[in-house]
């Protein structure tokens, strides 16, 4: 099933309020949304692309790249990026006539998936999210931390070598670094105009002017309260363990699975374990 899952067999493009969109598009039947996590060179089939296939048999799974990444435009940032991003999920989902859906959210998707359950719940059904950022604050570790730490690097001053040392903080399996992984997150990363958006959608994330209106989403917690399963690596650098626990102590309808010898990219390191996980939660029936 695998071959049949291509970037081009899958690719589709849209415009939204004059702005290019794509996605990918794979399988039938009730809708589920795929949101990638952040970082230089990342796109929704460079996070989920051998996941489709295994979700695809049992939804209609919809993957876009979220504005400013992979090959997706990005229009002017007028709030904190995690919230314009969730406008812009509800925006895609009317284009493709989705009234409400599933979303799995890795990291930065994840803060977007929570985004549209804090703002836009009507709109989200369930929602599983990996190493989610926005959801806490660093108790134990670094701040930033030491993820963020090789990630900003690599964005002051981009390199081979400051790539490989980021993505060696994001899996545990060492071995996962291959060679060609690094030439494609390079070749992604300094494609023309890139570098200019990845580092405005940090600034809008971190920009003191757009956080002024903004109430972070660790402080609202028993507000999310749509069916949530959280996943984390205990190895994980970028968003370290110990902030799953605060959403996991407030958010009403929570649940934490956590993998060992794992780092931020679950879907990849514990991939088998992952899609069977999130599969039950979102196809059990309701409570």
């Amino acid at each position: 099933m695998t071959d049949t899952f291509t970037f081009e067999s899958t690719s589709r493009t849209v415009t939204i309020d004059g702005h290019a969109v794509h996605y990918h598009e794979g399988g039938s039947g009730r809708p589920l949304i795929l949101l990638h996590g952040s970082g230089p060179g990342v796109s929704a089939w460079s996070n989920f692309r051998n996941n489709l296939p295994v979700f695809a048999e049992h939804f209609r799974v919809i993957m876009p790249d979220l504005p400013g990444f992979g090959a997706s435009e990005l229009p002017e940032l007028k709030e904190v990026y995690t919230l314009a991003g969730a406008r812009w999920v509800a925006r895609l989902m009317d284009e493709l006539g989705i009234e409400s859906a599933p979303i799995v959210g890795n990291s930065m998707g994840g803060a977007v998936a929570a985004e549209v359950a804090g703002h836009l719940p009507e709109r989200i059904e369930r929602m599983a999210i990996m190493g989610s950022g926005g959801l806490s604050v660093g108790l134990f570790q670094t701040e930033p931390s030491e993820g963020f730490q090789r990630l900003f690097a690599f964005l002051q001053e981009p390199s081979r070598e400051r790539m490989t040392e980021w993505i060696h903080t994001m899996v545990f399996d060492k071995s996962l670094v291959t060679p060609e992984l690094i030439d494609e997150r390079m070749r992604n990363a300094t494609a023309e105009g890139v570098l200019d958006r990845t580092r405005a959608i940090f600034g809008a994330m971190f920009d003191p002017t757009l956080r002024e209106t903004y109430t972070p989403l660790w402080k609202r917690l028993e507000s999310i309260t749509t069916p949530t399963l959280m996943l984390w690596g205990r190895d994980d650098r970028m968003l370290p363990y110990d902030q799953a626990h605060l959403a996991n102590r407030w958010v009403p309808n929570i649940e934490l699975h956590t993998f060992a010898n794992c780092g931020h990219w679950i879907q990849v390191e514990k991939k088998k374990q992952f899609e069977r996980v999130v599969l039950e939660f979102l196809t059990r029936d309701p409570d």
